[in-house]
């Protein structure tokens, strides 16, 4: 069950094709380095699509990059270099900011300007079928001529002022008029050559033709922040059905706005952080994933530094839990009581966000679960085979959190490896308040030791 913001309700999910989702993301508009309140929407469709997977459905997945249109232009010319020079800087720190907040990558980001050609295509046709015009050089996009406009936003009809024409990307509400889809060349700006003219194209247009381009003319969805939803998301519906004459969006996925201390993020209020700036006051990327990922999607998310810690506190409780799974000793066997709690919690987790993404019944699934394990392992309930099966559970979870430490192998500095054999002298004189000594610094430091009868074990834990 998801909520489409095209019929207001929430509704069954069914893709187009069975076993198969189109997804398409807004991605960055690359003229500067992304904001917490960005990476609130990219999270909340991550969740979306690796819930998705986790269900079992192959999910194709397209997220533009705009690296031409009002900001990116105007970015490039303050710094006195080229527009792909300008973009590409901020187009790296994305990707490199996406994978610190471990986004599962899309199979897609095309960039705007390699699609240039696309967009003529469907501004051709648009011209052609009498849903576009042209003006002083630029194409307008014939509101009038859509009666369904403004059926995403539920703007009324009285409101459009068919005939009244607006060449900025971005406006307000208020301002329902014909668009541009193709602006007539400007000295100083990027253009490229076209039946109806030089120019460039507006920023609409742009995902319209990327999203068919990859995911053909019906989407099984479309996700983006509520600040999309007008004038973008409206736009893209009325010029992508004119040119197709199909139903382009079936299901329309928003994400709520962040705030800062409960009040609008911005640079003069001091209380605009990126990514970037979180990490550099050192908070883990997992804690402010964490943070992103445990308000419901259709919810303000208010930013606080308080939830940042308390989102610290959560992960800790959750890795100290796995902690105890690794390191307890445990006598040999299996449960039924342990076997049923982990059919439950599974059960729970995935009916949680199979309801539109309740992500605090599947958070409160996982903590009911730790509840249940500390009181089990001290009453002496979890065996071997539980332990083993509790931590690939958790493991499993994750696939659709993401939040886990990551456990790899890998080469150990000189002074760890001095202290695991020191711990395993310790052990083998019974030593074994140096050894649980040993053992708990080195977890401090991301080494989680497993003793096994060939001998200790180790994994490196990564935030």
């Amino acid at each position: 069950m998801i909520y489409n913001t095209l019929s207001g309700r929430i509704e069954e999910f069914k893709p187009l094709e069975e076993g198969v989702v189109r997804l398409y993301t807004c991605g960055p508009t690359v003229y500067d380095y992304a904001h917490i309140g960005n990476f609130r929407s990219y999270v909340a469709e991550d969740l979306l699509k690796r819930f998705l997977k986790f269900l079992g459905y192959r999910v194709i997945h397209v997220m533009n990059i705009t690296d031409v249109d009002d900001k990116t232009i105007a970015g490039a010319r303050t710094e006195g270099i080229t527009l792909k020079e300008f973009t590409r800087k901020y187009e790296k720190a994305f990707f490199e900011d996406i994978e610190t907040l471990r986004l599962d990558k899309a199979d897609y980001y095309p960039r705007a300007t390699e699609h240039v050609e696309d967009m003529i295509k469907i501004i051709q046709g648009l011209l052609e079928k009498g849903f576009a015009y042209e003006k002083d050089g630029s194409i307008y996009y014939r509101i009038a001529a859509f009666p369904e406009y403004g059926k995403l936003s539920k703007i009324k009809k009285e409101e459009l002022k068919a005939g009244v024409r607006i060449d900025s990307d971005e406006y307000e509400k208020e301002d329902v008029r014909d668009f541009a889809l193709w602006k007539a060349h400007k000295p100083g700006e990027p253009s490229w050559k076209a039946p109806f003219g030089e120019g460039r194209p507006g920023w609409h247009i742009e995902c319209s033709a990327m999203s068919m381009k990859y995911l053909g003319p019906t989407l099984d969805i479309h996700a983006g922040g509520v600040d999309n939803i007008f004038p973008h998301h409206e736009n893209e519906i009325a010029q992508s059905e004119a040119y197709t004459g199909k139903t382009f969006v079936r299901y329309w996925f928003h994400v709520q706005h962040l705030i800062v201390n409960g009040e609008k993020m911005s640079k003069s209020k001091g209380n605009f952080y990126t990514l970037r700036d979180l990490l550099a006051m050192g908070f883990s990327p997992r804690a402010i994933r964490y943070l992103l990922l445990t308000t419901h999607y259709r919810k303000v998310l208010n930013f606080t530094f308080d939830a940042l810690y308390q989102a610290t506190a959560s992960l800790k409780r959750i890795t100290d839990f796995l902690f105890e799974l690794e390191t307890r000793k445990f006598s040999e066997g299996e449960s039924e009581e342990a076997s049923r709690m982990i059919e439950k919690t599974r059960d729970d987790f995935t009916e949680a966000l199979a309801d539109d993404l309740n992500i605090s019944g599947a958070m409160a699934a996982v903590f009911e679960m730790i509840h249940w394990g500390n009181k089990a392992m001290e009453e002496g309930v979890i065996k071997k085979r539980d332990a083993e099966r509790i931590k690939s559970l958790f493991y499993d979870l994750d696939r659709v959190l993401a939040v886990l430490p990551e456990r790899i192998i890998e080469e150990l500095p000189d002074d760890i490896m001095a202290l695991i054999k020191k711990r395993e002298e310790a052990r083998k004189n019974r030593d074994f308040a140096t050894a649980d000594r040993i053992r708990d610094e080195l977890f401090q430091r991301g080494i989680v030791l497993e003793d096994t009868k060939d001998g200790t074990r180790w994994k490196v834990i990564k935030d």
